[in-house]
């Protein structure tokens, strides 16, 4: 079990802005998406889903404080269609808009 869990997480590090694809994984490992997505739960403490969006706001804010030319450029890398919903995601996450994470920069 922590193997398979290592390994989705090893895939959504891989490339955190592609969709995870569950049951393509699943597959790969011989189980049910099912299965996958409960284990990675009682496992992580959050839902696969709730994990990849929060490390996609983690990596989107690294890179706003670093100087990103563009929200909305990082919003679309981290799989926004607008830079309202990946604002809202963002304050949802991190309890702050990303246009005020990317000015308090040092």
């Amino acid at each position: 079990m922590i193997g398979t869990l290592n390994a989705i997480v090893e895939l959504v590090e891989r490339d955190p802005a592609e969709p995870i694809d569950a049951a393509r994984f699943a597959r790969e490992h011989a189980t049910t998406e099912y299965h996958v997505r409960r284990m990675f739960s009682a496992l992580a403490g959050m839902p696969l889903s709730e994990y990849v969006r929060r490390r996609r706001m983690t990596l989107a804010a690294a890179e706003l404080v670093r100087g990103a030319p563009s929200l909305l450029d990082v919003a679309v890398r981290y799989g926004y269609g607008s830079v309202e919903a990946f604002g809202r995601a963002f304050r949802s996450v991190h309890g702050t808009g990303p246009a005020e994470a990317r000015g308090s920069r040092a």
